[in-house]
């Protein structure tokens, strides 16, 4: 069927891949991959031929999205893959899609293959609530404020992080989100995987010792404590009271944490209260 097909391709184990995946990859039209070679890669070990392959990444993403468009009106079946696990996880593929819906072009999901995924139901940690956070800020000052915002989430947090920012990081979840379970998983599927398990402070500790390992990483990191929720709140208050009115701040906070907004309004106004109290001028 014509349509857009997002394909899951392997993460790290080329046998890790669906054989309705290999089938959409073999009797599509067009390719629409990140790196040719690496797509080139797998269907030489899966023996497929026919497909072409057309470029589609963050840098010609601009110019290669109407070409894909065209194609989708005129009736093609496009797979759209990455070159490892989900496609749309951090990269430019969103885009495509949402063009793609707004025209109702039939959109059609392939799972498979999930680093984020792979790695909370590895993690040991809480799977039944889950906030993928994507990357981290590179500056630590916006990556502090990151973990501020997502700190009193009542679930489990996923992050993609570079190996050579690991150590900071890790110090840096153990300062803002308090001492926590966590796990860093690396190499997922490979001959390599491993799975770190620990609290913060000593994964912290461990990476700034041992240098910055191989591999990609996913970080996952136990949901708050209640204490330490109502803690994590009032600093997100804190900081939001700073730049904002009370009501607006508390809506923030409340998107922010999912708590409810009425419990965190009433918390905003009681934080406003002392603060008054201490600076009456």
């Amino acid at each position: 069927m014509p349509g857009l097909y997002i394909v899951a391709t392997p993460i790290g184990n080329i046998r890790d891949i669906t054989l309705r995946a290999l089938d959409i990859l073999a009797t599509a039209d067009l390719l629409a991959c990140e790196d040719t070679r690496v797509t080139q890669k797998l269907l030489r070990a899966y023996g497929i031929t026919a497909a072409k392959i057309f470029p589609y990444h963050e840098h010609n993403a601009e110019t290669a999205r109407p070409k894909l468009m065209a194609r989708l009106r005129a009736g093609e079946k496009i797979a759209l893959i990455s070159d490892a696990g989900t496609p749309m996880i951090s990269d430019p593929g969103y885009k495509l899609v949402r063009e793609a819906v707004e025209e109702n072009i039939a959109i059609y999901a392939v799972p498979g293959a999930s680093a984020s995924l792979a790695a909370l139901v590895s993690s040991g940690l809480p799977t039944d609530r889950f906030l993928f956070a994507g990357f981290l800020s590179s500056r630590q000052t916006a990556r502090q404020q990151s973990l501020r915002e997502v700190a009193a989430v009542p679930g489990s947090l996923v992050f993609f992080e570079s190996a050579r920012r690991l150590a900071a990081s890790l110090a840096d979840m153990d300062e803002i989100l308090g001492s926590r379970q966590a796990a860093v998983a690396r190499e997922l599927t490979k001959l390599h995987e491993e799975v770190r398990r620990g609290r913060l402070d000593e994964l912290a500790a461990h990476y700034a010792a041992a240098g910055a390992p191989r591999g990609e990483v996913v970080i996952v990191v136990a949901p708050p404590g209640k204490e330490a929720a109502e803690v994590d709140i009032d600093l997100m208050l804190q900081d939001a009271l700073a730049g904002m009115s009370l009501r607006d701040a508390a809506a923030a906070v409340a998107e922010a944490s999912g708590q409810p907004r009425r419990k965190v309004y009433a918390r905003a106004l009681e934080l406003a209260k002392d603060r008054d109290k201490e600076d009456p001028g």
